[in-house]
């Protein structure tokens, strides 16, 4: 099978990554992507071993060399060295202002001819009073179940 991304280093990446594994100080992950790139090398003096080869030696997987490999090919040394950042990261909707005109919004009395407030209601209310563009009842349920306050409890924290 031939590589897609080959991997030569040169002389002043190839003593980088030899000084990196011998102060033994950084990062495991980053330690890990140093052997996987040493190994992976196809320059004149480089062992130029195939990604299964490397996985286990180095004991990592396979899609973790080829996203090494990847990284040094299109990116540089600094970007394979480093972990990928997590994509799945979720992002507060609501800032701590936002958060207090929400719960002010909900203890208040509900809309006339209404008995509560319902997710959906309070949503469109806040979208109403300009406090955000947008927003789901479900965003407004995450927000109110973070919040201790409680109406019907007699102590609120």
């Amino acid at each position: 099978m031939e590589v897609k991304y080959v991997v030569k280093l040169s002389a002043a990446e190839y003593a980088r990554l030899h000084a990196l594994l011998r102060a033994g100080k950084a990062a495991a992950t980053t330690q890990a992507h140093a052997r996987i790139l040493l190994k992976a090398d196809q320059a004149d003096s480089g062992p130029g071993w195939p990604d299964a080869k490397i996985a286990e030696a180095v004991d990592v997987g396979l899609s973790t060399v080829h996203r090494v490999r990847q990284a040094f090919v299109e990116e540089g040394l600094e970007a394979a060295l480093q972990r990928q950042r997590p994509t799945g990261r979720q992002y507060r909707k609501l800032d701590g202002a936002q958060e207090a005109r929400l719960v002010a919004l909900a203890c208040s009395p509900p809309p006339e001819g209404r008995d509560r407030w319902t997710l959906k209601l309070l949503a469109d209310r806040l979208v109403a009073l300009d406090v955000v563009g947008a927003i789901s009842p479900e965003c407004v349920r995450t927000t109110l179940k973070k919040t201790t306050s409680s109406r019907g409890a007699s102590s609120s924290g």
